[in-house]
């Protein structure tokens, strides 16, 4: 539910934007002012639900790996849109829903091992 509110706030940003540049010149520059303004937006909204230790983790996390500190912003962002976020959420908080999302997103690994029997030494006899 909010990623279609997100999406519908995309085109309708895209659709001025491309209203006030007419060609296409502008028209990178305004896909960059967009997607300034989307991050300006979520850091607001993180900035409203997370204290300043949380934030510290989140950007940290970022750092290491990208795509889980983007899956819970995404989390975070869309639980403060339904309302269910009561306060500020703290350090120990952020780590529950770090351990939530890891669970949801944990892959699976297997490891097979091939074994090839291309010069067996114990099924000859060399003597």
């Amino acid at each position: 539910m909010a990623d279609d509110e997100l999406e519908a706030i995309r085109q309708q940003r895209m659709a001025e934007l491309q209203s006030k540049h007419g060609d296409s010149s502008n028209d990178q520059q305004g896909q960059q002012e967009a997607k300034q303004r989307e991050t300006e937006m979520r850091n607001s909204i993180l900035a409203q639900v997370l204290d300043q230790s949380a934030r510290a983790r989140l950007s940290n996390l970022s750092l290491v790996k990208p795509e889980k500190a983007k899956a819970v912003e995404n989390y975070l962002i869309q639980m403060a849109r339904m309302g269910q976020l009561g306060g500020k959420i703290s350090e120990t908080g952020l780590i529950d829903i770090l351990e939530k999302v890891s669970q949801q997103t944990e892959k699976k690994t297997t490891v097979k091992f091939n074994r090839r029997k291309v010069m067996d030494s114990d099924d000859e006899d060399d003597d």
